[in-house]
């Protein structure tokens, strides 16, 4: 799957915010939650995210997630990396 094509199928599954980011390599954040649901596309380098287990590397071509809420940590390896990252936030009920 391509970036485009990712892009796409990030828009018919609702993802409200998609970008492609230039990430600098640096440790991680330390465990944490956000307040949206993330899915990513590695271009380049090296993304690593820990969830419930062991960490995982996504490497070019591999995709990655994180439900909303969900308790993880995020790295990125010394080669730095370039991803396609869509944001999909809940709807609140007023």
């Amino acid at each position: 799957m391509n970036a485009h094509e990712f892009e796409q199928q990030l828009k018919a599954d609702g993802f409200q915010e998609i970008g492609l980011e230039k990430l600098d390599p640096r440790p991680g954040k330390g465990r944490h939650r956000h307040h949206f649901e993330i899915r990513g596309l590695v271009i380049s380098g090296t993304f690593v995210v820990r969830q419930a287990g062991e960490p995982v590397a996504y490497r070019s071509g591999q995709v990655f997630s994180v439900a909303e809420g969900e308790l993880h940590d995020e790295w990125i390896e010394a080669d730095g990396a370039h991803v396609v990252i869509g944001r999909k936030f809940s709807k609140t009920e007023s």
